[in-house]
């Protein structure tokens, strides 16, 4: 069997705005002195002219690509999310979000994939602070091969976006040649009748390794990608509701006020059934191996497995 490619959703996010500089001209990046770590640095050694390292000034990065897309730029301001979602989250509302500005937000290094930079660079609430700014998009994309349509629909798109991307290299799952990216649009990637895996983000591959296993167990479990979060595909969730009776959410990032919380209040807003959130329960993590967290945390297809076996036998 041919070895899984594993590819980080950052270093796509670094080649693609490479890739687009040539076809929008008024395509500028802005970085808070870590363009190394965030692959921006792939746009600045092909662009310099139009790269814009702001030190380690995050809330005035922000700033400055706000008077940038006001002037008719297309900004891409660029740090972990961390520092882009968190420390800058007041400028992010009131310079960008009220104005409902230009602006894209490429936060890389979220979650608990982080791994030994630990708790206070482990970003788990970043979707839930990006959710509360009216018009903002959110984009999590599951995989290098999404990562990279992602940032063209934002470069598309006109409004703020907020873009999530991991530290960790991933398994890519999706065909390049073949992968339409459309925002605001679930992806049924297996259809199923007895439960429902709604995933985002690195969840996304482990819930479709956790179906394969519950086949094995006689459940026929569906899944869901949702690479959107912001504006949320209703439709498709509501739909597996009422089909399958039971959700299970799988996140990287607290299960408050991230995908888990978003589904939810799509699902009791038209067909109540049972949600079960798998994600980082409402603590801080800890410093170590990435793989390792995902482990301890319950950010895996085993405990995905457990835990839809287990909403089976209680729900259905």
């Amino acid at each position: 069997m041919s070895e899984v490619k594993k590819i980080a959703t950052r270093e796509s996010y670094g080649q693609a705005l490479t890739e687009l500089a040539e076809e929008y001209s008024n395509l500028v990046v802005l970085d808070a002195d870590l363009a190394e770590a965030t692959k921006t640095v792939i746009f600045k050694k092909a662009y310099p002219e139009r790269f814009f390292d702001c030190g380690i000034a995050e809330c005035n990065m922000m700033g400055v690509a706000a008077g940038l897309a006001a002037a008719g730029k297309i900004p891409f301001a660029s740090s972990f999310a961390m520092f882009a979602a968190g420390r800058a989250f007041e400028i992010v509302r009131n310079s960008i979000g009220y104005p409902h500005l230009n602006v894209k937000i490429g936060a890389t290094h979220a979650g608990i994939s982080v791994g030994e930079d630990g708790a206070t660079h482990q970003c788990n609430e970043d979707i839930a602070l990006m959710r509360t700014i009216p018009g903002m998009t959110i984009i999590n994309p599951a995989d290098a091969v999404e990562a990279k349509a992602a940032v063209r629909a934002a470069v598309e798109y006109v409004g703020p976006v907020y873009m999530r991307f991991g530290r960790l290299a991933t398994p890519v799952f999706n065909d390049e040649s073949t992968y339409k990216f459309e925002m605001g649009k679930g992806v049924t990637l297996r259809d199923g009748k007895d439960v429902t895996i709604v995933a985002t983000g690195l969840m996304v591959n482990e819930a479709l390794e956790a179906a394969k296993e519950l086949e094995g167990q006689g459940i026929d479990a569906r899944v869901i990608n949702i690479h959107t979060i912001k504006p949320l595909d209703k439709e498709i969730i509501q739909k597996a509701a009422q089909e399958t009776g039971l959700i299970i959410t799988a996140e990287e990032h607290n299960i408050i006020g991230g995908l888990g919380s978003a589904v939810t209040e799509a699902v009791c807003e038209a067909t109540p059934v049972p949600v079960v959130r798998i994600g980082v329960n409402d603590e801080f993590g800890y410093s170590g191996p990435a793989a390792d967290l995902l482990k301890k945390f319950g950010l895996c297809s085993e405990n995905i497995t457990a835990k839809t076996i287990e909403a089976v036998k209680k729900f259905k």
